[in-house]
């Protein structure tokens, strides 16, 4: 049994009160789709069976996070796209919003390169290296990609000066493809430990593999938890083929009714700042997987009710082309009391005997009424709280409703052809050899 809720009446008056019975075909057929492995890039559906990781591989994963942890006060994890984000999502997800000392209780850091191109960037995170003990994991199936290899060439360099070749070889865990690729060459030249990312396994879906596994392993997070809560994801919603029992093709068959009839973004809401980066991984998930042939909800995210003292108006009264998905979390894992002031000048003695959880989910509460009244559908997924289980169950969730999605848009959910664009266009401006004879369009 699952642990998480998606509730739509906030939805109700925006779509046909028989629009699960009308689409009910349609949805099933997208679904046999992905659970019979036969639609447009089957090739690429290995990742449906993650939650099911074998113990042999799960123990290798932990004992070379147990490794790193016990030598570094850092772990650099070095990768872009699903080959950090999914990581990103859960560690950020679990860890204290202030971890200062995480090093010191046998948790190190976890920080991040590869993801930009700034040379700001890494020049700060070598002058914390400098100081500090650490590790790095390279995630890349190539091992060219320029963010990431621009990245690791700088740090595996700087690894190899501060400790020695022989001990840098023992710091540096890669993640990559189990045969061929830059990144495979080179970990096998220099002995690195490495992991598998299998060629069935795109990046955006790869959270549940050893591409997101032992960087949160590392980080002192319970994957066994994670991947039990995605197994009892994908149970229930494989055992449920009619969409009155399963909540990814309901959310699936909603999205699109919404994007059919003029909704073209899905704002992803959250009122714990701690899932920012897990919205932040939705946004690849679906964003990469949807927008292609001209098609697909544009993904953006908020954290409210930061974001209301900033995007709120917009929401409220701006163009009306978007829904909103909140990710309600019912739980808090501390309580914090609002003392009582006898001066009172704030006003604020009414709320002293209100846990402040109560107050946070009252505002989400009391946005989703005003943002419905203003004409923006509001979907809603509960979880009881954030742990590694609940997360893994969300994780399943997206990537099941994701691709069910894709294809009732009738495009492949695991290919992203408009990613290379951007590229061949910086080879050519950066003289890239095989480059230079093309020519630049603006």
């Amino acid at each position: 049994m699952t642990h998480i809720h998606f509730q739509y009446d906030g939805a109700n008056r925006f779509i046909p009160a028989n629009l699960f019975i009308e689409e009910k075909e349609k949805v099933r057929t997208a679904f046999q789709k992905v659970i019979e492995r036969n639609g447009a890039g089957n090739d690429f559906l290995g990742w449906l069976d993650l939650p099911e990781t074998g113990t042999e591989q799960l123990s290798a994963i932990e004992k070379t996070a147990a490794r790193l942890r016990e030598q570094s006060e850092v772990v650099v994890v070095i990768g872009i796209g699903g080959s950090y984000l999914g990581a990103r999502a859960v560690i950020e997800a679990l860890k204290p919003h202030f971890c200062l000392e995480d090093a010191k209780l046998g948790k190190p850091t976890i920080l991040f390169a590869g993801n930009n191109i700034s040379e700001d960037y890494l020049f700060d995170l070598k002058e914390v290296l400098d100081k500090k003990s650490y590790s790095i994991i390279v995630i890349s199936k190539s091992g060219t990609t320029t963010e990431p290899a621009i990245a690791f060439r700088i740090f595996k360099e700087h690894c190899e000066k501060k400790y020695g070749k022989e001990e840098a070889q023992k710091r540096i865990v890669a993640v990559t493809d189990k045969a061929k690729g830059a990144l495979k060459q080179l970990a096998t030249q220099e002995g690195y430990d490495t992991f598998v990312i299998e060629d069935s396994v795109g990046g955006r879906y790869s959270v549940l593999s050893p591409v997101g596994l032992l960087p949160i392993a590392v980080a002192g997070h319970d994957i066994r938890a994670l991947l039990k809560g995605a197994e009892q994801m994908k149970e229930q919603l494989f055992s449920n083929t009619n969409m009155e029992n399963n909540i990814a093709l309901q959310y699936a068959i909603i999205r699109n009714y919404l994007y059919n009839n003029g909704k073209k973004v899905e704002l992803m809401v959250a009122y714990e700042p701690r899932l920012f980066y897990f919205i932040e991984w939705y946004k690849q998930l679906f964003g990469e997987s949807e927008g292609k042939e001209n098609k697909g909800i544009f993904p953006a995210g908020c954290i409210f009710s930061t974001d209301l003292h900033s995007l709120g108006q917009f929401v409220q009264e701006g163009e009306r082309v978007l829904f909103e998905t909140v990710i309600s979390v019912e739980k808090s894992n501390h309580t914090v009391a609002i003392p009582w002031d006898e001066q009172n000048i704030d006003k604020l003695n009414y709320l002293q005997d209100k846990p402040i959880h109560e107050i946070n989910l009252t505002a989400e509460t009391g946005t989703r009424m005003a943002h419905i009244d203003g004409g923006v559908p509001n979907l809603r997924i509960v979880i009881p709280s954030i742990t590694e289980e609940n997360l893994g169950e969300l994780i399943y969730f997206f990537e099941i409703s994701c691709a069910v999605g894709c294809y009732l848009l009738q495009i492949n959910p695991f290919n992203q052809p408009g990613v290379e664009a951007y590229k061949k266009n910086m080879f050519r401006l950066l003289g890239k050899e095989q480059f230079q004879k093309n020519t630049l369009t603006y």
